[in-house]
């Protein structure tokens, strides 16, 4: 049986934290592949896009695949991903703002500073505010920047593993100054987000395919009832 196979997706990602821990600057660095020293702070909230292609094996061979992604179901040139990239300003003037960025996005990026310990306090007031206010489907990301600052590190990599795996978040370690870990980051989203955008497919697929399949006996009564009709 042939089946439409996917070539492109598109998704919107949110990024959330308090000011000065990079968002802008690891946006900066995924898109434009640059990094600036110093940047002005983010007024409202800045938008971006980018794409990212995965190639066919990057997704048959993802842990998150549970083989009910078929080859089949792939283009054999894979998939472009494009990302609608919102990214909010840290202030807390503008915290009543995030809402209307992360509303219906498919994906946040809760940024944090591994070098300022209050920095992960606030991101998880994001976590939670995600958690209460978000779709429920978004998938959310804590993400600890300024890695090339390891040496000052002020926030252990136990501590972050431990608070992923009470609320079940994915958890990375970028630099945006360097790099290190930064498309890696988005590729994993983009893997993530277009394997479970083809399991609902395949689920909708499957729903409408016993919808409408037809019971030969559902009027049997019926036919029954007529053979027997006086009129």
């Amino acid at each position: 049986m042939n089946r439409q196979r996917s070539k492109q997706s598109q998704f919107k990602i949110v990024l959330l934290g308090e000011s000065a821990v990079g968002k802008s600057s690891v946006v900066q660095r995924f898109v434009k592949n640059s990094f600036d020293e110093y940047r002005e702070s983010t007024i409202g909230a800045a938008f971006l896009t980018q794409s990212i292609h995965l190639s066919k094996n990057d997704i048959l061979s993802s842990g998150d695949n549970d083989n009910s992604i078929t080859t089949d179901t792939i283009d054999d040139d894979g998939i472009t991903v494009k990302f609608e990239i919102w990214d909010t300003a840290g202030q807390e003037r503008y915290r009543s703002l995030a809402s209307m960025y992360y509303r219906n996005a498919n994906a946040a990026i809760i940024v944090y500073d591994i070098t300022q310990l209050e920095s992960l306090d606030k991101a998880k007031y994001w976590i939670k505010e995600l958690q209460r206010q978000a779709n429920k489907d978004t998938i959310i990301i804590l993400t600890g920047n300024k890695l090339d600052l390891n040496d000052e590190r002020k926030i252990s990599i136990d501590d972050v593993n431990e608070f992923t795996s009470i609320y079940n978040l994915l958890n990375f370690e970028v630099s945006a100054k360097t790099g290190e870990n930064v498309n890696q980051l988005f590729k994993d989203i983009a893997i993530k987000l277009v394997i479970k955008n083809l399991k609902s497919n395949n689920n909708l697929n499957t729903t409408n395919k016993h919808s409408n399949t037809i019971n030969l006996n559902q009027n049997t009564n019926n036919t029954t009832n007529d053979q027997n009709c006086a009129c």
